[in-house]
């Protein structure tokens, strides 16, 4: 095995955020075994700093596959403006969705979210001015079922996954986590079946599929744990450090 690739919230991470000892340790030692550990998250770079600086990846493929970020540049998968005013136009018609973008100036919204610090705006479904490439939408709502609305208002050059049953993530096509793990592994000269991916949602069952060993985490969803060739403790076990403990640590 060459590389280690995981997933972060519900996967590495506990479901506090925090990254435990054992994790922090266990990753050391297999980085200094010559194995490459990477990221796949749905998470915008600004928002991994911290776990960068404590178990320090070699690569990172951040908002599910939009930016990965390979030594000191980045391969970039945005959505065209001309598309992202006809969904903003289709979300602003349904009452109470809450509206954000990831973009290359950082996230816009409609209304404050205090966990992401957004700049508030209520120009949707016109563009900020200053946003630049455009790299996901985010969209919410606590009254409706978006699912009746998703597929009539998502354009041809766009596709969507949802995050904790509720949390509807609009990227490119060409912005995947498996697109990204991909361009990661390439990088490295690492073929697929020398990595192992973990994962607990459904963006990360392509690549968990294509890497050579594919693992859930206990808390994953069914979709996940029925893809994995292996399934391993919960995030709040160190599943994913209990996993390369057994079958990488030397």
């Amino acid at each position: 095995m060459k590389a280690i690739i995981t997933d972060l919230d519900r996967t590495l991470l506990r479901t506090d955020k925090s990254v435990s000892e054992k994790t922090v340790s266990v990753l050391k030692k297999v980085q200094e075994n010559g194995i490459k550990v990477m990221f796949a998250t749905a998470r915008p770079r600004r928002a991994i700093t911290t776990y960068e600086e404590l178990l320090h990846p070699d690569s990172v493929a951040t908002l599910n596959g939009a930016r990965t970020f390979i030594n000191d540049s980045s391969i970039d998968y945005s959505i065209p403006h001309d598309s992202v005013r006809k969904m903003l136009s289709g979300f602003v018609q349904i009452p109470g969705c809450v509206i954000s973008m990831e973009t290359s100036k950082g996230i816009y919204a409609n209304v404050d979210i205090p966990e992401w610090a957004p700049v508030v705006t209520d120009c949707f479904p016109e563009i900020p001015s200053d946003c630049g490439s455009i790299f996901k939408i985010l969209v919410s709502n606590e009254n409706i079922d978006l699912n009746q609305h998703i597929n009539s208002i998502i354009t041809d050059d766009s596709y969507f996954t949802v995050a904790v049953g509720t949390l509807f993530q609009i990227m490119s096509r060409t912005a995947t986590k498996l697109n990204g793990v991909k361009a990661m592994l390439k990088a490295f000269n690492i073929e697929p079946e020398d990595a192992v991916y973990f994962g607990d949602d459904n963006d990360d069952i392509e690549p968990l599929k294509w890497c050579g060993t594919g693992v859930a985490v206990k808390n994953a969803i069914p979709e996940v744990s029925s893809a994995a060739d292996a399934i391993t403790a919960s995030n709040d076990e160190d599943g994913v450090a209990l996993w390369i403990e057994k079958n990488l640590s030397k």
